[in-house]
């Protein structure tokens, strides 16, 4: 995995992962999405040295689940970040959905996350064809910064309508997420995805 800048913490090989339209192959969708990139990148430069971190632990195998769902085939079970541990997934392979399923797994009592709001979230994502992670914040330590807006739409129903503070779960089939799938294979055409995330500020 490449290393991220600042908090935008996406890979290229990913074409942004969450960014909306990254697995189009036109030109003009390209240039779309590297502008909120951009401009995320920039507004999250200004809270680098105070920005928190992402708890890199793995969650204990003794972990109570947060969140048990039954696709139309396989299955996952959720576990929420803590102080110190990151969330896990566990996914019963294949899993896949045919809708977009948010689960809050820790409601925070901050301020509500728009459409309009610009996001700093830990958050981890998991493939359901074969159960593994790719991408993570988690891993590298450092939430990423983006705009609700500019996110596939599954990861954005994941966030609008959520309070800063929040642990969420969303399983997002291929519609709401990659209906081709990534440009570098990560996720293929017709694959469900999983994430598991922490809204830590919005404005």
């Amino acid at each position: 995995m490449k290393t991220p800048k600042a908090f935008i913490l996406v890979p290229a090989a990913a074409c942004a992962l969450l960014l909306a339209g990254c697995s189009s192959s036109t030109d003009t969708a390209a240039d779309t999405t590297t502008a909120p990139a951009a401009t995320a990148t920039t507004q999250a430069g200004a809270q680098e040295s105070s920005a928190p971190t992402c708890p890199s632990d793995p969650a204990p195998a003794d972990a109570p689940v947060q969140w048990q769902l039954d696709g139309a085939t396989g299955a996952i079970s959720v576990t929420g970040q803590t102080d110190s541990t990151a969330p896990g997934i566990t996914v019963d392979t294949p899993f896949t959905v045919d809708r977009t399923q948010v689960e809050t797994l820790e409601k925070g009592d901050g301020p509500q996350v728009t459409a309009q709001s610009t996001v700093l979230v830990c958050y981890v994502g998991v493939d359901g064809r074969d159960g593994s992670v790719f991408d993570s914040a988690y891993q590298r330590g450092k939430p990423a910064a983006f705009p609700a807006s500019g996110v596939v739409p599954g990861f954005r129903q994941a966030l609008v309508g959520q309070t800063v503070g929040s642990s969420v779960a969303v399983a997002i089939p291929p519609a709401d997420g990659y209906p081709q799938g990534t440009p570098d294979g990560a996720i293929q055409a017709g694959d469900s995805i999983v994430f598991a995330l922490k809204i830590l500020a919005a404005r």
